[in-house]
């Protein structure tokens, strides 16, 4: 796991976070709860490519 796909979510994070309060902010709660939805897609979509990684290499360290 590389440093680079942390601070991908963490960036993903922290654009949500201030886009889901700006949002709120103006009264568009739906929208806000649409973005914030969004975000956790995007987070979970980074995240199982490296998923996919990790059952590879344990498929091939155990034989498999």
């Amino acid at each position: 796991m590389d440093v680079s796909l942390i601070l991908r979510v963490a960036g993903v994070g922290i654009l949500v976070a201030i886009a889901a309060q700006i949002l709120s902010k103006s009264g568009r709660d739906e929208q806000a709860t649409f973005v914030t939805v969004a975000g956790v897609i995007v987070v979970f979509l980074l995240l199982i490519q490296e998923i996919g990684t990790l059952f590879d290499t344990v498929r091939a360290t155990f034989g498999f």
